[in-house]
């Protein structure tokens, strides 16, 4: 059998240290995606792109296992968050946010075979976001990032921070706001969550 390891080959882009702000080089990545808007608190479309997300990429995963000999780990479910207009974002005003949750895949699963494991979901469970699933690219390059240990209502000092030294060696944000859920919520007490907080650039300005 064939065995992929992706959490070997994105190491370096996975394991921040804490407190340490680093610049790393993201290549492109296939995702499934969900978008979304709302407090993820009180959103049942957001609580349920996890099991849409996590239900389609589990049974491609499955099939290449037992169809095709081919064995490879998933990744953490993770997150871009935004506002619109841009630069409006407020902890506070969290029914006006907007997300696209997502879960990276590989690259040569053919579309048709997602869209037909995506209709069997949607026949054998009721799970309503299915539908709403798609596919597409992500590229983001030069990206800032850093390790947030702890609950996620207590990310912004962290954003700050990692803005802050941005701003510092003389780059610019670009894009949305991404998060990496290395820590899993339904297992870990909130001070022991893991989070990636990672934000595009532009290149420096000389």
């Amino acid at each position: 059998m064939q065995t992929i390891d992706y959490r070997a080959a994105n190491r370096d882009l996975l394991t921040p240290k804490p407190g340490k702000v680093e610049l790393v080089k993201v290549p492109p990545m296939r995702y499934l995606m969900l978008d979304g808007k709302g407090d993820p608190n009180h959103s049942e479309e957001y609580h349920g792109s996890f099991a849409a997300l996590y239900g389609l990429a589990y049974g491609l995963k499955f099939h290449y296992k037992k169809q095709e000999n081919i064995d490879y780990n998933l990744l953490a479910i993770e997150g871009l968050w935004w506002t619109e207009p841009a630069g409006s974002f407020s902890m506070e005003q969290r029914e006006n946010w907007l997300w696209t949750m997502m879960l990276s895949i590989p690259e040569f699963i053919p579309e048709p075979l997602i869209q037909t494991f995506g209709s069997e979901l949607m026949r054998k469970k009721s799970i309503p976001q299915m539908e709403q699933v798609y596919t597409s690219w992500l590229e983001e390059g030069e990206c800032f990032q850093i390790m947030h240990i702890g609950p996620y209502a207590a990310e912004p000092p962290t954003i700050q921070f990692l803005h802050s030294e941005i701003q510092s060696q003389g780059y610019t944000p670009r894009g949305k706001h991404h998060e990496i859920y290395l820590g899993d919520p339904r297992k870990s007490s909130p001070e022991k969550l893991k989070t990636i907080l990672r934000q595009p650039v532009s290149s420096i300005q000389k």
